[in-house]
């Protein structure tokens, strides 16, 4: 075959991962749980926030542009407050990885999860790891059909409910649910859910690794973010080489138990030659040097949901979901060694335990300067949040001067100022609004379309109010260049008061 005649991509070899039980295994159950627990559920909780405002908890009103999340109201004009949860989200994202390696990837990002659930669902009909092996070497027949058919079948549902929940964050959820199936929803609606389960479908199924691998840039920002006392799933080499099957001794049952617990077929085991003892050669007598404690069961290799073997060191590809662990920890325990051999270290460490000495403690490697810069940019954008969340006024003033002309001269010699001022009632009712103004000089204001200074502007809406500023001819504000005063706003119902400070233009800017 020339070099024209070789193909630049190889077609994708399916990964079957072997089921595991240990106590990250657990964890991520729980995660995953927890988390598809949140996104489907959240829709449906109720809120009551009043006559007029919807009642559901979580809901992004594109068509009124609000965002309500239980009892907080985002408005767009506070739009920094998305930007800030934004900056935290990656920032955690920075800290974690950091501290503890990619455990956003192994635990708890989207495509990991719904991965988890759709590999659930295909052990769950199809068998373990070399069932699935097996069914899919072997011809099309009936079973392979209904197997298959089942699978996608169930797929399908849960790509339709991923979907499906996503847009009732975006209206009120129950009313949705029966506009979808009376088929009266907007197109839109059914747009967004067949996109989602489409992608869902294609990236849970069929794209697992790959969307990781190739998709997401995290795993190649990630190594900007780690160092030497990164805590990440690692393979204790100096502990674990050189490896080989325990034949000899009183623990050859059990590492022939071990072995078969995570048998293989034959022809997924690698080539190469016997793992037996390595032979070395000292002065012509041959020696057999003794086995680390990997009995190379391949169990960290068949678990893996992205095909790596960890023993090969750091990859990209790796997740850090740390499965290898629960794999290997349980093979240490049949052939009577400690756990750990696979584990969450830091490279750092590795000099100390090559030379027999225990790890330095994990504070040591979480609390380093790195991370606790990202902790305390985190801590003050979240207290910063915060704090303009509980200080900010129920009233919104913006005040937006006329500047085309800057000021027009009366008949009577009076000169006045146009303002546009916008009133935000962010309340649940209409309010009555009154408007004034304090300076030092001698000003007049009116607004238009009422001969008094009180507005009423409705429910969760602003008005836009023309204000004009008038200074009479005999007083100093009319001669002046500029004259500094300040707009007040009161609701008449709370009392509640704001301002903005602007400037009066008279003559003297001429």
């Amino acid at each position: 075959m020339t070099d024209q005649d070789t193909p630049l991509y190889a077609p994708r070899e399916p990964i079957f991962p072997r089921r595991v039980t240990g106590w990250f295994r657990t964890f991520k159950w729980w995660i995953m749980a927890v988390t598809l627990g949140i996104y489907y559920l959240t829709p449906w909780i109720r809120w009551d926030r009043g006559p007029n405002l919807p009642d559901q908890a979580v809901l992004v009103d594109l068509a009124n542009r609000r965002f309500y999340f239980f009892w907080i109201e985002i408005w767009p004009h506070e739009f920094y407050f998305v930007a800030g949860l934004l900056i935290m989200a990656g920032l955690g994202l920075f800290l974690f990885t950091s501290a503890l390696g990619r455990v956003w990837c192994g635990y708890t990002c989207p495509q990991t999860v719904w991965t988890d659930l759709f590999i659930l669902v295909e052990r769950w009909i199809e068998g373990d790891r070399n069932a699935r092996i097996r069914l899919h070497r072997q011809e099309m027949d009936g079973r392979k059909i209904r197997l298959r058919a089942t699978k996608y079948l169930v797929w399908l549902l849960i790509a339709i409910a991923t979907g499906g929940a996503w847009v009732f964050y975006f209206t009120d959820a129950p009313q949705l649910a029966v506009d979808l199936v009376t088929f009266d929803a907007h197109p839109v609606a059914y747009a967004t859910i067949g996109i989602l389960t489409a992608t869902t479908f294609i990236f849970g199924g069929f794209m697992r690794e790959q969307v990781c691998i190739y998709m997401c840039p995290w795993p190649r920002i990630q190594g900007a973010m780690m160092d030497s006392d990164t805590l990440t799933v690692g393979y204790r080499d100096w502990r674990g080489e050189p490896r080989g099957k325990h034949r000899k001794g009183a623990r050859a049952a059990a590492t022939a138990q071990a072995a078969t617990a995570y048998a293989v077929p034959e022809e997924d085991l690698p080539e190469g030659p016997d793992h037996g003892r390595p032979i070395s050669t000292h002065g012509g007598t041959a020696e057999v040097q003794p086995l680390g404690d990997c009995i190379d069961c391949m169990a960290c290799v068949n678990v893996c949901p992205m095909g790596i073997d960890i023993r090969d060191g750091q990859q990209m590809e790796c997740i850090t979901c740390a499965l290898c662990i629960d794999a290997c920890d349980d093979v240490m325990a049949k052939i009577g060694k400690p756990r750990g051999l696979i584990d969450y270290l830091a490279l750092s460490d590795e000099p100390r335990e090559r030379a027999g000495n225990a790890p330095r403690p994990i504070w040591h490697h979480v609390l380093r300067p790195r991370t606790i810069l990202y902790t305390a940019i985190y801590a003050l954008i979240g207290i910063g949040l915060v704090v303009a969340l509980f200080v900010r006024q129920p009233i919104d003033m913006t005040v937006s001067p006329v500047r085309n002309p800057t000021y027009v001269t009366l008949s009577d010699g009076s000169v006045r100022n146009i303002y546009d001022v916008r009133l935000r009632n962010m309340a649940g009712e209409d309010k009555p609004f009154h408007l004034s103004l304090v300076s030092d000089e001698i000003l007049r204001i009116d607004l238009e379309g009422t001969a008094e200074r009180n507005v009423v502007v409705p429910a969760n809406e602003t008005l836009l109010q023309r204000v004009y500023v008038t200074a009479r001819a005999q007083d100093p504000a009319a001669e002046m260049d500029r004259v500094e005063f300040r707009f007040w706003v009161e609701d008449l119902t709370s009392q509640d008061r704001a301002f903005v400070d602007t400037v009066f233009n008279g003559r003297g800017t001429e």
